[in-house]
């Protein structure tokens, strides 16, 4: 199941001001009990591209333990047979991930849940559990309130709104950020899938050679731009009392 994602992150403001932007970055989907065996890739240790499990849950716990944790208490304990990571991997020991998802499956490997994490650049991070039903079918549609401050130029008191194609041949993600008004951001991450393999991060590699500064320096070039079109910095408010805020599955499948 590992596999590495060509993507395409889009991000589109209609409000105060019009903004848009887009980057190209490759993400890998781990599986969190078989990570995978390549040259180029570690777990916990550098290499070109690697995972270190202190970049996600609380930064101390045994990942896998912290996600199967984490669903117990919100009583999807049966979605804990398989998880998978979809992440963007440091390279060169460098990184900075702004939403991961894990993928959460049950026994007969359908998929129950999905737990999307979000890093902000003041080094703190929060997640989003939405549970899936077991008839549910992609598209998937889901639903949580804002409850931790991302981007200094976003108000507190929104809604996410979550369209997922979960990893197949092709992942698809796109998140409406809603207001009393409507629609005030969309951002979406559309990928193809490739097999994880030395050959594949090598070339990940040579397209990417500054993958590792690039989404922090892209996050604060794109703020100087919004800020420059006027848009006002919003306080940030002390970071949430848990660590999971809990969504809605919102699919509605043809009957």
């Amino acid at each position: 199941m590992n596999a590495l994602y060509s993507t395409r992150v889009t991000h589109t403001r209609t409000r105060p001001c019009r903004h848009a932007l887009a980057y190209r970055l490759p993400y890998l989907l781990i599986d969190l009990a078989a990570p995978p065996h390549a040259a180029l890739f570690s777990l916990n240790r550098f290499n070109l591209f690697s995972l270190y499990e202190r970049d996600h849950g609380d930064g101390r716990t045994p990942l896998r333990a912290w996600v199967v944790e984490r669903l117990a208490e919100a009583g999807l304990s049966d979605a804990s047979a398989r998880l998978t990571l979809l992440t963007l991997p440091r390279f060169l020991g460098l990184g900075f991930n702004p939403i991961s998802l894990f993928f959460c499956h049950d026994a007969t490997d359908a998929l129950r849940a999905v737990l999307y994490e979000v890093n902000n650049t003041f080094g703190q991070r929060h997640c989003y559990l939405c549970p899936v039903a077991p008839e549910a079918r992609p598209p998937l549609r889901q639903s949580a309130d804002k409850s931790f401050y991302v981007s200094p130029f976003m108000d507190m008191g929104l809604r996410y709104r979550f369209t997922l194609i979960p990893p197949g041949e092709a992942i698809g993600l796109h998140i409406a950020v809603e207001d009393a008004e409507g629609t005030l951001l969309r951002a979406t991450l559309a990928g193809t899938r490739q097999a994880l393999t030395n050959a594949t991060l090598l070339r990940a590699a040579l397209l990417h050679p500054l993958l590792g500064v690039k989404v922090l320096a892209a996050i604060n070039w794109e703020a100087l731009k919004i800020w420059l079109k006027g848009v006002g910095l919003r306080s940030r408010p002390a970071p949430p009392a848990t660590t999971v805020t809990l969504g809605q599955d919102m699919t509605r499948n043809p009957t």
